[in-house]
């Protein structure tokens, strides 16, 4: 086991650096995983006899896509950096990739959360173009997404980034000379593959359109809320209420919320026969 840590420890974020410009495994990790959920979305269309053809889904990919993207870099100031409003005000430097020494460092610093925003954002305005049903996309998305997003966290492990708590566990990874949890692998399990197996099971069952998104919706809301507690907050914010919750749970509080309310709004839509 302290080999592993070691090993950890001592892993370069790097993937590639060609004269000045680096490439970093999360960056490679973000592409696997956006190509990985519109091929398992062309997977379970096929599989499943889904009444949307593949021209559609790669034009919806594109709309949820730039939605999330935007989403996730915009959420990431206002829900997590006190600075939001500066950012607000000049909204062209949520965007630079250079640090203030002029050196590449790529766009960091992305919320899971206002990703979620933007690609709704996303989603709708696909719907009011293609006149797509909006609930039957969003149990599409549900079943797409969860394996991918184990992708992403894991460039959040190999990038040292989002780090878990201290920790005396055997499981525990070194981070700059303090053991901690592997939270990022913690998410990448539950809010990832477990999330898609319970979808994908119960994805035959469902009898309403936007049921699989209500479960998902309510599901990484649990998952996210108990990893939270061996994740370490963010140091800008710290505990934001109560001295013990973060702004992860207080935002997976609301989702949770949000999937209840999802639920009962496709439940009094018209049943699938």
């Amino acid at each position: 086991m302290e080999f592993w840590q070691h090993i950890y420890s001592n892993f370069d974020p790097v993937a590639l650096d060609i004269f000045g410009f680096k490439l970093h495994w999360y960056g490679l990790m973000y592409i696997s995983a956006l190509m990985s959920a519109l091929y398992i979305a062309e997977w379970i269309i096929k599989k499943d006899s889904l009444n949307i053809s593949y021209e559609e889904l790669n034009a919806y990919f594109i709309y949820a896509e730039i939605g999330v993207i935007l989403g996730a870099r915009i959420g990431y100031f206002i829900f997590y950096d006190p600075n939001y409003m500066h950012y607000l005000i000049h909204p062209w430097e949520m965007f630079n990739p250079f640090d203030n020494s002029g050196e590449f460092v790529g766009i960091r610093g992305m919320s899971y959360h206002g990703a979620m925003i933007g690609f709704v954002l996303g989603s709708w305005l696909f719907v009011k173009k293609y006149k797509v049903s909006f609930l039957f996309l969003m149990d599409l998305v549900a079943i797409s997404v969860p394996l991918a997003y184990t992708l992403g966290r894991i460039g959040n492990f190999l990038n040292k980034e989002l780090i878990g708590r201290e920790t005396d566990l055997p499981i525990g990874i070194f981070v700059d000379g303090v053991l901690r949890h592997p939270s990022q692998l913690y998410e990448a399990f539950l809010e990832g593959v477990v999330l898609f197996i319970i979808i994908y099971a119960y994805r035959k069952y469902k009898r309403f359109n936007g049921e699989l998104m209500a479960i998902y919706l309510f599901g990484y809301g649990v998952f996210r809320y108990i990893i939270e507690y061996v994740r370490e907050p963010d140091v800008q914010l710290g505990f934001v209420c109560c001295g013990w919750m973060t702004m992860g749970q207080l935002l997976c509080v609301l989702m949770m919320l949000f999937g209840v309310i999802l639920y009962f709004i496709g439940r009094r839509a018209t049943p699938i026969n």
